[in-house]
């Protein structure tokens, strides 16, 4: 890849849209933030310049909860497994839009919701939000992506520090009383000793554990 390539594809990267939902398999994906508290040298924002077939998940703005409920409204919903709120950033950054987000989706729609979140929003807000997700989230997929406090720190970069990791454990923990389906993930670039060792520590919070895909 010359200069004037490598140019041109940061620059697509880093170029505004509005691509609130997108559609990977027979999930609905839900895109409501760039905002995160982590700064994953692995993420796929700082190495690609999209998702899928090149989608552009850079805001413009924030989306209304009005405005991502009428676009997913666009699509045709029959055979949709799930509804994922994931995009280019943490979706409980904006908690209330997403409980109010959730809760207008039950009332419409006979489909799970998940989300997949970094598991520092209690930290975030100082407090514990998993009851809130009580009866509207059915599944939680939490980024361990680490065996120790020092390791996550050295590539999840939270501006938490090293306390973030305890906070996504305990997290998990306390999802465990609200939600039917939690889950603790790690990526396949992980050398398989340390997955071991998350799978382990998964175990002992008393969640589900899975391997993903970088991108996934």
């Amino acid at each position: 890849m010359n200069m004037r390539e490598y140019t041109a594809m940061a620059s697509k990267a880093m170029a505004k849209a509005m691509t609130i939902t997108y559609k990977l398999g027979t999930a609905l994906y839900i895109n409501i933030t760039n905002r995160c508290t982590n700064r994953c040298v692995f993420c796929v924002r700082t190495t690609a310049a999209g998702v899928a077939d090149g989608l552009n998940l850079w805001l413009e703005r924030e989306p209304t909860v009005t405005e991502v409920l009428r676009d997913i409204q666009q699509w045709d919903t029959a055979g949709l497994s799930e509804f994922v709120f994931c995009g280019y950033g943490e979706p409980l950054a904006r908690a209330d839009a997403t409980i109010d987000i959730c809760r207008e989706l039950k009332k419409s729609y006979a489909v799970p919701i998940r989300v997949n979140t970094n598991g520092q929003a209690n930290l975030l807000y100082e407090q514990d939000i998993t009851p809130l997700l009580a009866g509207l989230v059915d599944a939680v997929s939490i980024s361990m992506n680490a065996k120790n406090a020092q390791e996550y720190q050295a590539i999840c970069l939270s501006e938490f520090g090293e306390k973030a990791y305890a906070s996504m454990l305990e997290f998990a923990g306390k999802c465990k009383q609200y939600i039917p389906v939690v889950v603790l993930t790690v990526v396949d670039i992980m050398p398989p000793a340390d997955i071991r060792a998350c799978r382990e520590i998964a175990r002992q919070v008393g969640v589900d554990f899975r391997v993903r895909k970088l991108v996934d």
